[in-house]
């Protein structure tokens, strides 16, 4: 089972704002033994982000949406999600008690009664509207819900609420799959030396260990450290532990200088 993460927004495209989500989502994810396959980035094109829903919705992969499904009019991604999959946006029941519950609360909160039947407490119930037969994401910091459509979970772009909500869905239903591959990583500093002569070495490794993934991350290095490439392997952890002694013993062969990560 492979995860997928979509992060919609213009104003991570446009350097307004920092995205938080990826390496939150990957830490969420590795906190259960599981893996981050791929991730996107898609500004607020109606066009742009129905074709990536439509293109992953016939996928396999579980993904996570962050961003877009309030009540604005940057807001599009539930009406996209509707339309990937040709339904209808749909007032869900329990998400417009929901809202309800949160417009009255907030109207407590400033001293007054909440009019439910007033034009901006109607716009707010587009906030539940989601594409026909998607199942609610309880939201604890205040509780207005993501949705949950075939394999695909939308939340909101603000962190304090997008987290939790996926940490839910992970919780809830994919449970069965948290820890079920024993992963291990090994990696050396290898010190100037370039790639092209270290890719013979990691072509052999990965070809005789099927179940590892060999990497190469160089640095060209700085005031602390010299150039470097970090050099090492990824994957079951049988295969990975003589994957590793081979390439250090490669290494020792050829005089390369190395220190362990």
């Amino acid at each position: 089972m492979a995860f997928g993460l979509i992060i919609i927004g213009d104003e991570i495209l446009s350097g307004k704002r920092s995205d938080k989500h990826l390496p939150k989502v990957i830490e969420l994810l590795g906190e259960r033994g599981l893996q981050l396959a791929w991730a996107e980035i898609v500004g607020d094109d109606p066009a742009r982000i129905t074709a990536t829903l439509r293109r992953t919705l016939a996928g396999p992969d579980v993904v996570f949406s962050c961003g877009g499904i309030g009540a604005t009019p940057d807001d599009h991604t539930r009406q996209c999600a509707a339309a990937a999959l040709g339904v209808p946006l749909e007032l869900h029941p329990e998400g417009k008690l929901l809202v309800q519950e949160r417009i009255r609360e907030t109207a407590r909160e400033a001293g007054r009664e909440a009019d439910l039947d007033a034009p901006d407490n109607l716009q707010r119930l587009k906030m539940a509207e989601f594409p026909a037969g998607s199942r609610l994401i309880p939201n604890p910091y205040n509780r207005i819900p993501g949705f949950t459509i075939a394999h695909h979970h939308f939340v909101p772009g603000f962190p304090v609420m997008a987290w939790p909500m996926i940490a839910w869905v992970l919780d809830n239903l994919y449970a069965d799959q948290f820890h079920r591959e024993a992963r291990a990583e090994r990696a050396l500093l290898v010190y100037e030396q370039p790639e092209s002569l270290l890719t013979p070495l990691m072509e052999t490794l990965e070809a005789r260990y099927p179940g590892i993934r060999v990497f190469s991350l160089p640095s060209v290095g700085d005031a602390q450290t010299r150039r470097h490439i970090e050099l090492g392997v990824k994957g079951e952890p049988e295969q990975v532990a003589a994957a590793f002694d081979e390439m250090q013993a490669e290494l020792d062969r050829v005089a390369a200088e190395y220190t362990p990560v």
